[in-house]
């Protein structure tokens, strides 16, 4: 139970106690005391608007009732003080050792501080994102939707939600024909033969990349095969090879997945003779959502609030590309999962109706999340750099990585909300010094490092501290138990209220589906350690408050090394 939810359990037995000798009547029930930081921090640490919510249902002000639950108030060691303000706010200030006591749970908590344990994470969670078509390289829009979707699973899984993360890899369909034809006219080109690329193609450099790779290894041996044998033949050469390199990029990004979904494999019948299309057809069938019109086999969406109904098989037999998402979808309810989330591009959301309406027809309403994301608009000193995956003009997510590195990449592709767009600014990313929020956060785990490696060799001799970690150090210099009493300046208790936020912090972020707000938390968490350095000198005279100050340096690197951990971010110990 973290400090909010104590109080809360405080202000509770006081409207109980205030009821129960008659200071306080209420026609029907009393809301709950939920407790919200103030704007300000002058006006204490939690305030309560219980009482203004109140006072309607005690026919009095909310002053007289917020004087009421004051007044019993059972005797506790958290509150250090309460004040009445306004028209009736309970404004509440803790006692300093409440948060002390943060600096306690953080350094013996370590990376289980702020790991909730929540009834919906009960729930056995499929989150499916990035799934690029395995037709060319990753793009930096992927990059967004890697960050999002590992960091996202992350967050969730220290809320409490047990969570398993799938790629689904488009690999049926007629653009891996249009590929494997594309890498073969580049291939006969490169033989010397004039031979024009169709107008459906894929005409990115890495194409030719591909074939030349394939005469490199292999000579002219596919040169007498028909158009369509070729076709076939470099279909499944560079599909293998585009796959292996997104697994490769996204690995460098700090993504993996616990499986990579192939959608090949939903067309593949087994010894009854069903496939994953056909279990899920029939499913579909059985709950009476499809018909057969004009000779192709229909979803009738429209029936569940679709603008009107989907079509499923042509009249030539041949799937469409929904048919697919159905068969997927409901592979994944027949694994297990109790709820499914995706993560899809805003050029999507016209996809969302229909896929949300299947699962209501298979009578799983609201067990599909749709989570759109916008877009990341790339630039190289505030000039626009032009994207374009069909003329090859495009910066891939690899050339990212390898020009601003992987925690630049994930820390500012997680920085804003899903729903917003990024501005990228790719020089902007490389500095190291304040503006670049990543180096911000960072250096902020690093200066932590260096000030606890000079406490070990002011105690211990200049060098004392080499070939020790950082946690082996500060324990050495503020051992467990020590005294905390000294923390009292307002720099020090607010870098203490900060952590105590985290618990709450991650199970919003969790709840929403936005680990952006992570960032901001790094940030803020970083800037007050900032003020406190500048404010308190860690290092004194004084030994118990020197060993004090260690002590909350420590638990404030432990708090960012965390949140940059959750993020997929590294957390360097030297900058």
């Amino acid at each position: 139970m973290d400090i909010r939810e104590q109080l809360e359990k405080i202000f509770r037995a006081a409207i109980d106690a205030a009821l129960a000798d008659g200071s306080l009547a209420l026609e029907g029930a009393a809301p709950e005391p939920s407790l919200e930081r103030p704007r300000d921090e002058a006006n204490g640490d939690w305030a309560s608007t219980v009482a203004m919510r109140t006072a309607k249902l005690a026919h009095t002000s909310p002053r007289e009732v917020a004087q009421a639950i004051v007044d019993h108030l059972p005797d506790n060691d958290m509150i250090q003080a309460v004040e009445i303000a306004g028209p009736g706010f309970i404004n509440i200030r803790l006692a300093d050792a409440v948060l002390q006591g943060v600096v306690r749970a953080v350094r013996t908590e370590g990376e289980n501080y702020g790991h909730g344990t929540i009834p919906e994470g009960q729930r056995k969670v499929n989150l499916e994102y990035v799934s690029a078509n395995p037709t060319g390289p990753l793009h930096v829009g992927h990059g967004r939707w890697g960050a999002l979707g590992d960091a996202m699973a992350r967050v969730m899984r220290h809320a409490g939600y047990d969570v398993y993360e799938e790629f689904y890899v488009n690999d049926h369909g007629t653009q891996m024909d249009v590929f494997g034809n594309s890498v073969g006219v580049r291939y006969m080109q490169l033989l010397g033969h004039d031979v024009e690329m169709p107008e459906q193609c894929y005409g990115g450099s890495y194409v030719s990349d591909i074939a030349q790779g394939i005469i490199d290894r292999e000579g002219n041996k596919y040169e007498s095969l028909t158009d369509q044998e070729r076709m076939e033949a470099f279909r499944e050469i560079a599909y293998q090879e585009m796959l292996d390199l997104q697994h490769e990029v996204l690995g460098r990004l700090g993504t993996t997945f616990d499986r990579w979904f192939s959608e090949r494999s939903l067309y593949v019948e087994d010894e009854t003779g069903e496939s994953p299309v056909s279990r899920s057809l029939k499913a579909m069938e059985d709950k009476g959502y499809v018909k057969e019109e004009d000779g192709a086999i229909w979803f009738r969406s429209s029936a569940l609030g679709d603008e009107k109904d989907r079509v499923m098989i042509k009249a030539n037999g041949e799937m469409t590309y929904f048919m697919s998402d159905v068969a997927y979808h409901y592979d994944k309810k027949m694994r297990g999962f109790d709820h499914l989330i995706n993560i899809w591009g805003a050029d999507h959301h016209g996809y969302v109706k229909r896929c949300e309406c299947m699962l209501e027809a298979w009578g799983w309403p609201g067990d599909l999340e749709i989570v759109l994301g916008q877009l990341v608009n790339l630039f190289r000193d505030g000039e626009a750099v032009r994207m374009s995956k069909r003329t090859g003009e495009m910066v891939t997510l690899e050339e990212l990585i390898d020009e601003v590195g992987v925690d630049a990449t994930r820390y500012l592709m997680l920085s804003r909300s899903s729903d917003q767009p990024i501005d990228f600014d790719i020089e902007q990313a490389k500095k190291k010094d304040s503006s670049n929020p990543v180096y911000y956060v960072q250096y902020a785990h690093a200066r932590i490092c260096s000030i606890i490696r000079r406490a070990y060799d002011a105690a211990n001799g200049e060098g004392a501290a080499e070939g020790k970690s950082i946690a082996e150090l500060a324990c050495a210099v503020a051992p467990e138990g020590c005294d905390l009493s000294a923390l009292t300046n307002p720099t020090e208790l607010a870098l203490m209220r900060k952590m105590a936020d985290f618990g709450n912090l991650i199970a919003l972020a969790a709840r929403d589906r936005e680990p952006f707000r992570l960032t901001h938390y790094a940030q803020d968490l970083a800037a007050l350690f900032h003020g406190f350095y500048t404010e308190c000198k860690v290092l004194t005279d004084d030994a118990a408050l020197s060993t004090a100050r260690v002590a909350l340096c420590d638990a404030t690197r432990i708090m960012l090394a965390l949140t940059l951990g959750l993020l997929g971010v590294s957390a360097p110990e030297k900058m």
